[in-house]
């Protein structure tokens, strides 16, 4: 691969200078404990529950689910779309230079990922590239389910997903790892730490490449891909209950992909072939400062922030480039809230966003220019917190520039029957307003925008289940209906053909069942266990890239004194409706992709203090599968690495 030559003198390093993360971001000293067995672990928090203050798990009147630094290090989860999996109610889909992710049967687009505070999707595209997001050490990802957009506007209908590096006051001192393995791959992550009384600040490295596997059926040409992500966050308290912080983040990820077959004399024509040359690089950087204030003995906060975006993405082929585009966002902040007693929180926030889009192609053909929109949202939430009884309300109203205004809602309500078994019920809506290549896009033959779209809007409910099984295991399970209308789809009007969106005059529906299992099993033994169902139809058709069963599980052991482990991963995925375009008419034609079973099995050693070696293998069955129409997805590959920390 490319910059091979880089990526060893980045590993090497990281190897050099020792550690690795292992450690979550507490959020506070006095948190609750939760026992299990005779492990006494934080309480999980979730941070984007609220707009304003962390809310416990144990509050959340919805459904969630924390992947915590720990769970992500035992799985040795270096792509944060592979964890993912093992949260219920998610579907993942990827191949070369774009990975989607879906919510209870929602559209990728649907899902607002949350970086650090950061809005990171593409304005282009409407929807953010998980494939890109690596996992840096002592990180952690909560995944609430269900409509948010009644705390964060657009673009949440399907629910919210939260990454949050370690802060430096978490993990101070410095972590590294280096690894290398099958299909030439060289993996590498550094990090560094440190907090004083007033201060914490925290810079981490992280290189992903490997050489790759063919991914068309049949073909012989490896895929490959270079990601590299440097990232930065700290805060400082500049006098008594007032801080500033900020984040930086920026991503390259470059790689090789394939093309389809459009030669309609062929026998492969509509199917991914080898194509030689064809690559994509996508780049962004990500920015976020703000400040709080705390008055009135820190019952009443001020908080101010503001965040850019900044997205490019291109594809070339030998003949030069094909496509190119230029997102940016801008996104202004303020909350403030205030605890009117210790179980009772009222809340407001404002947010102003301006999001642009150019093509940066001009070959292309179609608008080539600079378009714009802006939007103001305006929430109120209000949140009670009692000792068997909480209950949560959001009301929030969008005015568009270029859209209908929108108001959203949600609200919910947990009772604690006895001390191990809460029900909850929950219900919302959400709004998304159709993006810039849905509106302006155009591919000279293939494709034109639609500017008369109008936004996509969703109401839903759910009720819930959480069961504690003694000392030792947790048991989850929830089911949700929603439905979506003026959804979104592609359509092939004749006599050319010619794709264009457009919005339903049907209904699209989904509901299903999610069930989540933590235990501890023994001393030495622990499993974390997702299923999911999913019935989403659209006007009685099912919707594709959703399969209707999901399912995966991770058994963890550990030697005492922490002197070795070992994890096994199996993540099923049913059988998915995908759209193939095997017809010269480029009108799609719907096909089954079969259901597979990945597992994945890794273990760790400890060589010294602080110093351990490790082991994986990931598809160590060698299945071949296909998450996108005639894209194979890789085989078996095997890696073995050294990590430490001090």
């Amino acid at each position: 691969m490319r910059n091979l030559k880089l990526l060893c003198s980045v590993a090497g390093a990281a190897l050099m200078v020792h550690g690795v993360g292992h450690a979550q971001d507490v959020r506070a000293q006095d948190e609750e404990q939760i026992v299990f067995a005779d492990l006494r672990v934080p309480a999980e928090i979730l941070v984007s529950a609220s707009r304003a203050d962390d809310l416990l798990l144990k509050q959340y009147t919805g459904s969630a689910l924390v992947i915590t630094a720990e769970q992500i290090e035992q799985r040795q989860t270096r792509d944060i779309a592979d964890v993912l999996r093992d949260v219920p109610g998610v579907a993942v889909a990827g191949i070369a230079g774009q990975t989607q992710i879906r919510l209870r049967g929602s559209e990728a687009n649907h899902v607002l990922v949350l970086v650090d505070g950061i809005e990171v999707s593409d304005p282009y595209a409407g929807e953010f590239d998980i494939g890109t997001l690596q996992a840096e050490p002592g990180a952690r990802v909560e995944v609430l389910r269900g409509a948010q957009s009644a705390l964060y506007g657009p673009d949440a209908i399907g629910g919210v997903v939260a990454y949050e590096s370690a802060s430096g006051r978490s993990q101070p001192g410095f972590a590294a790892r280096i690894e290398g393995g099958t299909q030439g791959t060289i993996n590498g992550a550094l990090r560094y730490g440190a907090a004083g009384d007033s201060w914490d600040a925290a810079l981490s490295a992280v290189v992903v490449s490997t050489d790759g596997q063919p991914n068309a059926r049949g073909g012989t040409r490896d895929i490959g891909r270079d990601s590299y992500t440097v990232s930065g966050k700290g805060s400082v308290e500049v006098a008594e209950g007032i801080a500033l912080r900020a984040a930086a983040r920026f991503i390259r990820t470059e790689g090789q992909t394939n093309d389809s077959d459009f030669d309609s004399a062929s026998p492969t024509f509509g199917f991914t072939i080898d194509s030689p040359g064809v690559t994509f690089t996508n780049e962004a950087v990500y920015a976020l400062v703000g400040a709080r204030a705390e008055m009135l003995d820190g019952r009443w906060t001020h908080d101010l922030s503001a965040q850019i975006a900044e997205v490019d993405r291109e594809t070339d082929s030998p003949f030069g480039l094909t496509s190119a585009s230029e997102g940016d966002r801008v996104k202004a902040s303020y909350v403030t809230a205030f605890k009117l007693a210790d179980a009772h929180n009222l809340t407001f926030a404002a947010d102003f966003e301006r999001e642009s889009f150019r093509n940066a192609l001009a070959a292309s053909g179609g608008f080539t220019g600079r378009r714009a929109v802006e939007q103001v949202g305006f929430v109120g939430e209000y949140r009670y917190a009692g000792e068997a009884f909480d209950l949560s309300a959001a009301l929030r109203h969008d005015i568009n520039d270029r859209f209908a205004d929108a108001t959203t809602f949600r609200v919910g309500a947990g009772y604690r029957v006895t001390d191990t078994t809460r029900l909850r019920a929950a219900g919302g809506s959400g709004v998304k307003n159709p993006g810039f290549f849905e509106l302006f896009g155009f591919v000279d033959g293939r494709f034109i925008g639609n500017e008369n779209l109008r936004p996509e809007k969703s109401t839903g409910w759910e009720v819930g289940l959480d069961q504690d099984l003694g000392d030792s295991a947790r048991v989850s399970v929830a089911y949700f209906d929603s439905e979506l209308e003026g959804e979104i789809f592609t359509t092939f009007p004749p006599p050319n053909f010619i794709a264009t969106p457009a919005n339903r005059t049907t209904v699209s529906e989904q509901r299903g069942v999610e069930v989540s299992l933590n235990a501890r099993l023994a001393a030495q033994w622990s499993l974390d266990a997702a299923y999911s169902y999913l019935d989403a139809e659209e006007n009685g058709i099912e919707e594709v890239r959703r399969p209707q069963h999901i399912a995966s599980a991770a058994l963890t052991w550990r030697a005492p004194g922490d002197a070795a482990s070992a994890t096994l991963v199996v993540r099923h995925n049913g059988e998915t409706p995908d759209v193939a375009f095997t017809d010269p008419s480029f009108v799609p034609v719907r096909v089954i992709l079969d259901d597979y079973t990945l597992v994945n099995l890794n273990a760790r050693v400890k060589l010294a203090d602080g110093i351990s070696a490790f082991a994986r293998v990931d598809n160590l069955l060698d299945e071949r599968y296909e998450q996108v129409f005639s894209f194979v997805s890789p085989g078996r590959s095997a890696v073995v690495g050294v990590e430490a920390r001090f």
